[in-house]
Parts: C-alpha cells; structure tokens; sequence
C-alpha cells in the first residue's frame, strides 16, 4: 500500500481533513509496513463509526502543544483555551497552580510553560487521566515543575496563587451533547441533574486551598454564568470577571476571596 492507497481509503471513510490528520498521526515515512497498513484499515473503520480523530491517533494539539490523549481523558478543546488567556492576562502571575480536574494536563501545562518559574499541582479522581497526565508532563520536560496526583475535587493539602479547573458541567439527560462526546469518559462530562454539582463541591473546597490575594478560573458550560456565579458568591466568594470564548459565549468566570479596594469590578 502506497501513502497515497492509504489516503484515499481514509479519505472515503470520513473527510480529507480527517484523513490527512490521521495518515501523519499513524504512518511516520512513505513506505508503509504492513503494521501500517493494519493500523489505516482500523483506522478507517473507527471513523465510519464517528470516533473522533484525536481518540484514533491519540492525540490532540492545545495552545500550541502536543498532548496524549485517550479514553480516560477528554480531548482539549480549543475553547478551553479561553483559560489559558484568562490567566495570562490577569494581574496575578501565579508562582503556584492548582489545577482540579487536570485531565491530559493540557491547562496547568499549558500555564507552566508560559508562566517563567511557575509551579503547580494536577489532580484527577481517573487513575487513568492521571497516567497520561504525567506522561504528557514527561514530554514536555515539566516534571521538576508540575507533579500529578490521584485526588478528587475535595483536595486542599497546600496553598495556591491560583487555582484552574475545567470540571464537569453537563447535566444528566442534556440532549445538547454532540456524538463525540460519547467517547469521552462520563465522570468528566457530567456533574448530577443540572450540571452543578462540582462547582458547588470547588466552592467549598478551593476556598481553604487558595491564598488570600490570589484567583480561581473556571470554565463553565453555555449559559452557566449566573448559576456558577451564585453557587459561588453564596459561599463568600468576590466574582472578579468573565471572559467569552471565540463563539461569543461566556466561558471562564474569575472569583477572588478578598474585594480589592478601589476595583469596581468585584462583585459580591
């Protein structure tokens, strides 16, 4: 089988973007082996059947990075990127980070990376996230500034700058989900009957884990905003700001536990 034989075939089973994208992911030179030929067959068929192409080739670009991906993960989203902008424009440059529920490591890598000195923490309930989390950490060359732990969202061992998360938000039976979100793991997608459930456990716990000064980003689902923003300011905390993502909806709520003084936009 030709490079060529090899697009068409995948290029019939879905679209010539996909197939471009998987034929660079699975088969490194021009030549291909016959394990080559076996892994674009496979691969032709888990795209007829609507699996996303970053669950095929087990990977998934993010801020520039490149990141393992698999079925105890969510694939990055580029919406996602909306934190990563949130904190990096902030006025807060954190040298400590938590990220609660980190997935692939995408967010708290994509910070360290961009941050000069900055350190942090990623936990995850998944066994399986967390593995490849640390392996993504790894390559990256971050394990001297980003540890992994297994922990749910309950964690607040240590003090942060800033705390990150973009935790589940779909409610259960929500018919907006779109198919390729069948293939993600179902405890990072929903959070009980209204989508709600882990900001009201983060807003309890992130309050003794953050330090006094310092900021937490979440990303929220579409038109959580209020909801999120009272679960929140119930529990003491100062909405900050919001930010929409490229589509125009809001995205990434910012809270801080202390009003700054002579800053209109601290709310409570």
């Amino acid at each position: 089988m030709t490079i060529n034989q090899a697009f068409e075939i995948l290029k019939r089973s879905s679209n010539m973007h996909d197939a471009r994208v998987v034929l660079k992911g699975l088969c490194k030179n021009d030549k291909l082996s016959l394990a080559d030929f076996v892994r674009v067959w496979l691969a032709a068929w888990r795209l007829r059947r609507g699996i996303p192409v970053a669950k095929i080739i087990r990977r998934k670009w993010f801020y520039g990075l490149e990141f393992e991906t698999g079925h105890a993960t969510l694939d990055p989203r580029p919406e996602s990127e909306t934190l990563i902008e949130a904190v990096l424009a902030s006025d807060k440059k954190p040298a400590r980070i938590l990220d609660m529920g980190t997935g692939t490591g995408n967010l708290i890598c994509s910070l360290v990376k961009n941050i000069p000195g900055a350190t942090g923490i990623g936990i995850d309930i998944s066994g399986g996230a967390c593995r490849i989390a640390r392996r993504n950490v790894k390559r990256l060359e971050l394990e001297d500034r980003i540890k992994i732990l297994k922990k749910d969202f309950a964690y607040s061992a240590f003090v942060f700058d800033v705390i990150i998360s973009n935790p589940p938000y779909i409610a259960f039976g929500d018919k907006r989900v779109d198919s390729k979100a069948w293939h993600d793991p179902t405890v990072a997608l929903y959070a009980g009957s209204d989508g709600l459930d882990a900001y009201r456990i983060i807003a309890c716990s992130a309050y003794d884990a953050l330090k006094s000064g310092g900021r937490l980003f979440l990303e929220i689902g579409q038109g959580q905003g209020n909801a999120v923003r009272n679960i929140f300011m119930k529990k003491g905390w100062y909405f900050v700001a919001s930010k929409n993502d490229l589509s125009g909806t809001e995205r990434v709520l910012e809270f801080c536990k202390n009003p700054i003084a002579g800053n209109g936009g601290i709310k409570k």
